[in-house]
């Protein structure tokens, strides 16, 4: 068995284990990040990357590159109105400029980005189709992990700080013996992309939930496509799916009649990825030797697109206290500690106001009692100047968003 050793271990190759990697390099600390899949092209992983992590990238000095990559912006989110207008609900556009839109750049764009700039830094590796499968242990103390690679080839990694970045089904935190606390989510994602036809292109990018009866269907106009969510109820995907695609290709017509025109390029329901919808928490982030941010400390439920942002904004705060005791060759609980603390309150305020939403419009709307967002923050939004700049402002930033610590900044 080989065995490497390493600065940081960093399991996970997502946005969070990404942004970690290149911000503890930038730091001078030896790093080594694992990713089990062999590259990052996996459909219908979270794309919005909000106004916090565009001004986090300047800040590193990659804005320009980052500008660069195939992407739509996102000004504002809509709800449909009775008369057939629509009413604006958030409005990025509001917000001080230059960040006041959210990117819709596919990940694998990002994180292959992402990886380009890491990959600049002396100290910085990346071992792609290499999964982390357990902890290495001395006595109590994480001292890093086992490994397998795509080819079956095992080794071990020893490493002065281990980071479980894997994400909502954590190998390493199940390893660890740490069982987050589940909150309730009433319903599951169907997501699944339709064509644009010509005389849409040129669009601005939008979001528009509709819904009827129990039903809720939401859909995202991107640059050339149309990528569509169908939300059901929790547990219902393998009772709905053996309804066949036919059934599913009139219900989405029946929600959006301007598709019905399209919804044959659903061939089958194997074109229709479910995603399992989890929010959930763990109550300590952190071992002795171990830290477990992004996805693996607490899953995000997809409203509002946070969970990239928020697992950003964990990779930078850990960086940012972390850095000092890594380069002294002195991490204690205490640091581990201080970045749950850091990171612990803004990530409550997000679930609980992902919550609220799940209350508000998805138990609702499985009950038939749906009839869009409360009248008065619509009413709030047309009469009081700046109102809809308040939920874009949530979204957007959160409520504490991280900036790049000194030492990885670069001009650009």
């Amino acid at each position: 068995m080989i065995t490497e050793r390493t600065g940081v271990l960093v399991s996970g190759g997502g946005p969070a284990g990404m942004m970690l990697g290149l911000l503890l390099a930038r730091a001078g600390i030896k790093v080594t990040v694992l990713e089990k899949h062999g590259d990052f092209l996996r459909d219908f992983r979270g794309d919005t990357v909000h106004p916090s992590t565009i001004r986090l990238i300047d800040e590193l000095g990659l804005g320009e590159g980052f500008r660069a990559l195939p992407q739509s912006r996102l000004n504002r989110v809509a709800f449909p109105t009775p008369d057939g207008g629509q009413s604006t609900l958030a409005e990025f556009g509001r917000l001080p400029g230059p960040y006041n839109y959210i990117a819709l750049v596919p990940q694998w764009d990002l994180l292959n980005f992402l990886a380009k700039a890491a990959g600049a830094e002396p100290g910085f590796a990346l071992h792609m189709n290499t999964e982390a499968t357990a902890l290495l242990r001395e006595g109590e103390k994480v001292v890093g992990v086992r490994y397998r690679t795509a080819d079956g080839a095992e080794g071990e990694i020893r490493a002065e700080l281990t980071v479980a970045c894997d994400g909502r089904h954590s190998t390493l935190r199940r390893d660890a013996g740490m069982v987050p606390k589940e909150f309730p989510v009433p319903f599951d994602v169907w997501w699944f992309r339709l064509p644009k036809r010509e005389s849409e292109g040129g669009a601005p990018a939008s979001i528009l939930p509709v819904s009827q009866g129990n039903e809720i269907l939401l859909s995202l106009n991107r640059e050339d496509f149309y990528q569509v969510a169908y939300f059901i109820p929790k547990g219902a995907d393998a009772r709905l799916r053996a309804k066949g695609i036919e059934w599913f290709r009139e219900r989405v017509a029946r929600l959006r009649p301007d598709f019905a025109d399209r919804v044959d390029h659903l061939e089958n329901m194997d074109q229709v990825v479910m995603l399992d919808v989890k929010l959930n928490r763990l109550d300590r982030w952190y071992t002795n030797g171990l830290l477990l941010i992004g996805d693996a400390a607490h899953a995000m439920s997809p409203a509002g697109g946070v969970g990239i942002n928020l697992a950003v904004q964990d990779a930078v705060a850990a960086a940012a206290v972390l850095a000092g005791p890594l380069r002294r060759h002195a991490v204690t609980r205490a640091d581990l500690a201080a970045v749950q603390r850091r990171r612990q309150r803004p990530v409550a305020i997000m679930q609980a106001f992902q919550r609220v939403i799940q209350r508000v419009v998805f138990e609702s709307a499985f009950e038939g009692k749906f009839a869009g967002p409360p009248k008065a923050l619509l009413y709030l939004g047309r009469v009081v100047p700046g109102f809809r700049s308040l939920p874009a402002r949530l979204v957007g930033f959160g409520p504490r968003p991280e900036h790049a610590p000194a030492f990885a900044r670069r001009r650009p």
